[in-house]
């Protein structure tokens, strides 16, 4: 047991949780508007491959992130264009999304790097910076040095949002266009804006998201390598009751079930003395997301006015 609870899966946990806590952020404000968003998965693809393609050919790992905000912000106006104005089911739009980006990250690589499999390593000094810089001094407090600058971002998005829904007029606008769109009509708020700014916003945070899986924590764009976490997230949403900070413990949660098979590959044993089979080890993130939804779905209330278009009375 020694071997797995170490201080190394603490900070495995605050990594692997990173890219969660950013992309179910996001979907907080989506669906704090109104606005089902389930293409989460898809929004952190198309940010880890920008950011990628982006360093990758600025040689600079800041505007290759603001290239992944860019991009996930478009993609989410595609989205809230397609639901918001057109009226769209929001389900089947995310779905259309996750689709899409399953294979069009793909074919650009192929187009542009002549490989659809990934995308050219990015050098190592190219990566986002960590908490080295700040522990000169300190060489024996190295294992601090795991935690991206990203993921310090994702902690204070975390605060910010609080302040924010809780303590702002567009906060507390945000909410009701999520609870009473009529009600919210009648007191002058525009209610398409808000959740325009809802989902942009949420395509904006699993853009950052997606940037740090594949130049913060990876160094290259690999095919689908959100490997679900976008549905994962949207799990830790429902699982914080749409609140930020339930959301983030909830977050780490599935980060940490996800570290621990990690760190028990290889240590962790059978009472015969035999190795668990790797298979068993690797379903422990997905059974707990299926454990947490099947025992606490029930207990959180989702925004009244979720998945339902609003049409203005005339």
């Amino acid at each position: 047991m020694r071997q797995i609870f170490t201080l190394s899966l603490v900070f495995s946990t605050i990594r692997l949780s990173t890219p969660l806590v950013l992309a179910a952020l996001g979907g907080l404000y989506s669906e704090r508007s109104g606005v089902i968003n389930i293409a989460l998965e898809g929004l952190l693809l198309a940010g880890a491959f920008t950011a990628a393609s982006v360093t990758f050919y600025a040689h600079n790992p800041w505007i290759g992130l603001a290239a992944a905000i860019f991009a996930g912000a478009l993609v989410a106006y595609l989205i809230a264009l397609a639901c918001i104005r057109f009226k769209a089911d929001q389900v089947v739009t995310g779905t259309g999304i996750n689709i899409l980006f399953l294979g069009l990250p793909a074919v650009l690589s192929g187009a542009l790097f002549l490989s659809s499999g990934s995308t050219p390593q990015i050098p190592k000094e190219n990566l986002l910076p960590a908490l080295s810089r700040f522990l000169p001094f300190m060489p024996e407090w190295r294992i601090f040095t795991d935690v991206s600058s990203v993921s310090l971002l994702a902690l204070v998005m975390v605060l910010v949002t609080r302040y924010v829904l809780y303590r702002t007029p567009f906060g507390l606008r945000l909410r009701a266009v999520g609870e009473n769109p009529e009600a919210a009509d009648a007191a002058g708020v525009s209610v398409n804006l808000m959740r325009y700014i809802g989902v942009m916003l949420s395509g904006a945070l699993a853009g950052i998201g997606g940037a740090y899986l594949s130049i913060g924590q990876s160094s290259l764009f690999t095919r689908n390598m959100a490997s679900g976490r976008g549905f994962i997230a949207l799990a830790a949403l429902i699982f914080g009751k749409w609140r930020p900070v339930q959301t983030m413990l909830a977050c780490l949660l599935f980060g940490f079930a996800d570290a621990l098979t990690t760190q028990m590959q290889g240590v962790a044993k059978l009472p015969s003395g035999e190795d668990i089979p790797v298979q068993f080890i690797l379903m422990i993130p997905y059974v707990v997301t299926i454990i947490v939804l099947a025992g606490f779905i029930g207990q959180s209330r989702a925004p009244k006015a979720l998945g339902i278009p609003y049409q203005k009375e005339r």
